[in-house]
């Protein structure tokens, strides 16, 4: 049996190895896990090759017996919502109990920031959350084994178009904000939707917001016109631009699905998603009492600890993927979670990373604390942190992996918990494998960019001589 399931759901080039037969089959996966006349709701991004996977999904989930909810359209975290919010009295049936959970799962077909060409498809639970690795495990035998509950003709599921999704996941997060105080600011804000499914709710939260809102690629387009959909310094240059022509208080990018954001301050510049984190994850210590916890993988700088433990809270390091971030949120209680990469998770809402909530809990700190956007980020310590890859067959990923901990376990700090982190005086370098990928990726923190990109080089060299030798 091989492996199907990867970081985020399944991916790959649409029309290609992502086609219409693997999603036909997944859907028949899925519906045979579940049970016949349960529901699951279903969504795309606005890649091109969305309707062709919607519909081979759909279909296979029907041929289980499966009812299919068509959301259209939708941000990932809107979706989620939806899945976890359930139906309301209205669509549910006279016999089901008030309490009893609406969706049994949700089906989201997206590739995030990938480019175009790709697509992917990931499954969610029924509380909102990306779906639990032993679900998608007993997913895989029934996918792999070709173990599917065909059912009779009479018993084919339906379809049902589900609207106003993207509405109700808008109403939700203004029920979490405090509006009065942001409309009382009148924030001028350059929103960048990538031309993926945030154009469909992110330029409307803001406008209830009471923000003098200008878009940059906010119209639907799978193709991307604008840039690629991750939100890189490269691919957000006229964001830049744009904030300092027009004079904004802040610029935000989302990806192509809308669970994650990068920022640009009011003097145009580019803010890391490490920053964005550590000043948010300090902003809701300090609002708590100088008390919580932070959650947030072993990827992520230095500088996310240092500022929380300064408000006084503290921080719980996980693996890399935002459902291990979540789920450790959801068992210790935490106050905030997120990665390095802008996606931001908060509790109060939902337990997935979520751009336009964190778009709306930023724009409240702004206006609750008066300050400018490059005021706060001036008091967060600036993280000095160097990415780079390495090619790897996934074959030799284990081996060569135990190896590099093994030269590093007499020397100093290792630690294990994803990959191996090795410490030194200048920092630290973490070399992990891939999830998705035939490669390891190699993040660098360290007291100065020069040492950071020391650091990652060195590792890479080695790890390189060590993949050549097992």
């Amino acid at each position: 049996m091989g492996k199907l399931f990867g970081t985020n759901g399944v991916r790959g080039f649409a029309n290609q190895d992502m086609n219409a037969e693997l999603a036909l089959k997944l859907g028949k996966s899925l519906g045979s896990f579940l049970k016949p006349g349960e529901r699951v709701l279903v969504g795309t991004d606005t890649r091109t090759s969305g309707p062709m996977l919607k519909a081979a999904l759909t279909a296979g989930l029907l041929a289980t017996g499966v009812e299919v909810h068509d959301a259209g359209v939708v941000p990932t975290p809107a979706l989620q919502y939806k899945v976890k919010r359930g139906g309301s009295g209205a669509q549910r049936g006279v016999d089901e109990p008030a309490g009893s959970s609406y969706y049994a799962a949700g089906a989201v077909i997206t590739a995030s920031h990938n480019p175009p060409e790709f697509n992917g498809i990931k499954f969610i639970d029924p509380d909102g959350t990306e779906m639990h690795h032993t679900k998608e495990d007993a997913i895989e035998d029934l996918f792999f084994n070709d173990r599917f509950r065909l059912v009779p003709w009479a018993q084919l599921g339906h379809v049902a178009v589900m609207p106003n999704v993207n509405e109700e996941y808008v109403e939700g997060i203004l029920a979490k904000v405090d509006v009065q105080a942001i409309r009382a600011r009148k924030l001028k804000v350059v929103l960048d939707t990538s031309n993926g499914a945030g154009g469909l709710t992110a330029p409307y939260l803001l406008q209830r917001l009471g923000c003098h809102v200008i878009t940059l690629n906010t119209q639907p387009d799978g193709t991307f016109p604008g840039h690629n959909s991750e939100p890189t310094p490269d691919n957000v240059k006229d964001l830049v631009q744009s904030v300092t022509a027009f004079g904004a208080d802040l610029g935000v990018v989302q990806d192509g699905d809308a669970d994650r954001c990068v920022f640009v301050d009011d003097q145009g510049n580019y803010v890391y998603g490490d920053r964005t984190l550590t000043l948010m994850a300090g902003q809701a210590v300090a609002m708590n009492g100088g008390k919580g916890t932070v959650v947030t993988p072993v990827s992520s700088s230095s500088i996310v600890e240092q500022y929380v433990k300064a408000k006084g809270g503290s921080v719980t390091y996980t693996r890399v993927g935002a459902p291990i971030v979540a789920r450790k949120m959801m068992e210790i209680k935490a106050l905030i979670g997120g990665e390095e990469n802008g996606g931001l998770i908060w509790p109060e809402f939902q337990y997935c990373r979520d751009a336009s909530m964190t778009l709306a809990k930023v724009v409240e700190v702004i206006a609750k604390t008066g300050k400018s956007f490059s005021q706060l980020l001036g008091e967060v310590p600036v993280a000095h942190v160097y990415k780079t890859k390495v090619t790897c067959p996934d074959n030799k990923k284990v081996a060569a992996l135990d190896a590099l901990a093994k030269a590093h376990a007499k020397g100093g700090k290792v630690d294990l918990t994803d990959g191996v982190k090795i410490f030194s005086d200048d920092g630290w370098v973490l070399v992990r494998p891939s999830g998705t990928e035939p490669i390891y990726r190699i993040f660098a923190d360290a007291k100065s960019p020069e040492a950071a990109k020391r650091l990652a080089e060195s590792s890479k060299s080695e790890i390189e001589q060590i993949i050549s030798k097992v």
